[in-house]
């Protein structure tokens, strides 16, 4: 009995040859033969035949309203670097680093890991990390508690939260005299 093999009723996969056996070389590739054109298909006999639409004309349509969706928005990642001018965005996200000249914004969000090197005229800001520069705000500028702030600081409303810091040349603008700036104001 010894000498006999144990059979468990396992299936077992056939065992493989001791030396690799020689594949024979491919045959030679023969190039592809080319595509015919796909011709349009006729319509089905449950489908009715459909008349072709008209095209309107380009001053008839109507211009979609700018929506939530439609916001210019940049973001600068982290670990990001920006150097130059910024003009005409609607919402600037400083993750990474920028040292521009931001015009024509409306908001801007620096976060804890951004940096903005630079001037700014914007509408309103929100600073997590550091913004360095001058900087004009015509609405409210907050500054997070993490939150550094430094410079020429000109702005509508000011809050700081508990721990964020505002250094430079800081003042309170009326409102008229940010207007008289030639900037629209955010109400």
């Amino acid at each position: 009995m010894a000498d006999e093999a144990d059979d468990l009723g396992i299936p077992m996969k056939p065992s493989r040859p001791a030396a690799p056996t020689p594949m024979p070389p491919p045959p030679a590739a023969k190039p592809p033969a080319p595509v015919p054109p796909r011709l349009p298909e006729p319509p089905r006999a449950a489908e009715p035949a459909r008349p072709a639409e008209a095209p309107r004309p380009a001053s008839a349509a109507p211009m979609p309203r700018r929506s939530e969706t439609d916001v210019r928005k940049l973001i600068v990642g982290r670990e990001i670097s920006l150097s130059g001018e910024i003009n005409s965005c609607d919402v600037l996200v400083v993750e990474g680093s920028v040292e521009a000249n931001l015009q024509n914004c409306r908001d801007v969000d620096i976060a804890e890991s951004g940096l903005f090197k630079g001037s700014a005229s914007i509408d309103a800001a929100e600073v997590h990390g550091r913004f360095e520069g001058t900087l004009t705000v015509r609405g409210r500028l907050f500054i997070r508690s993490t939150g550094r702030v430094s410079g020429t600081i000109r702005y509508g409303q000011l809050e700081v939260e508990a721990g964020g810091q505002l250094s430079g040349d800081i003042q309170a603008q009326p409102e008229e005299v940010i207007s008289g700036l030639g900037a629209r104001v955010a109400h």
